[in-house]
């Protein structure tokens, strides 16, 4: 099943989240190198695709997983959840409609 986790960031975090960054990424790769990763991606805190200092206020993730405990315990193990990027996650089950 896919479960959508949505990761607030914390204040003040981008200089954490970008040092963490590369380890963040591979895990995602390796979630689409298994073809489980929906989507993934940042919410930038301004309006702009790059928001530079500003940074950003979260990131969001679909994968695919076995259970809601399997993404809930993937998404402790993140880089961010370690680093202090995210102040709170939260997973919850999705239901992909459209595209079909």
């Amino acid at each position: 099943m896919l479960y959508a986790i949505i990761g607030d960031d914390a204040l003040d975090s981008l200089e954490k989240r970008l040092t963490a960054r590369p380890a963040h990424l591979a895990r995602l790769d390796a979630l689409q190198q298994n073809g489980r990763l929906l989507l993934a991606g940042p919410f930038p805190a301004i309006d702009s695709p790059n928001p530079g200092p500003a940074g950003f206020s979260g990131s969001l993730i679909v994968a695919e997983f076995e259970s809601l405990e399997a993404a809930r315990a993937w998404a402790e193990a993140d880089p961010y959840v370690s680093a202090g990027v995210f102040s709170r996650v939260t997973v919850k089950p999705f239901k992909k409609v459209l595209p079909a």
